[in-house]
């Protein structure tokens, strides 16, 4: 650990960059559904295939920033509103 920065703790636990994808993969799917979006729809939107839409809703990718913003302009969210912390 760098001295002077403190491991984040969630319950006690420290996060861990899995927690990090797995809650951001939550946080679009749960937005995605309230717009009554399909997974194929948002690939579509965002010219990437629908499998990697599912893979980063399952925490199993690690998206780029350059994607996280696609996401959420093709959401018309804000990019800080998927991000779990």
């Amino acid at each position: 650990m760098i001295q002077g920065v403190s491991k984040i703790l969630v319950m006690g636990k420290p996060i861990t960059h899995q927690h990090i994808l797995r809650n951001f993969g939550e946080r679009l799917q749960k937005v995605r559904k309230s717009q009554g979006i399909s997974q194929e729809q948002l690939a579509a939107l965002l010219s990437m295939h629908r499998t990697y839409v599912g893979m980063v809703e399952r925490g199993e990718r690690n998206p780029t920033i350059r994607t996280l913003y696609k996401i959420a302009k093709a959401l018309k969210v804000k990019s800080s509103d998927l991000l779990p912390f």
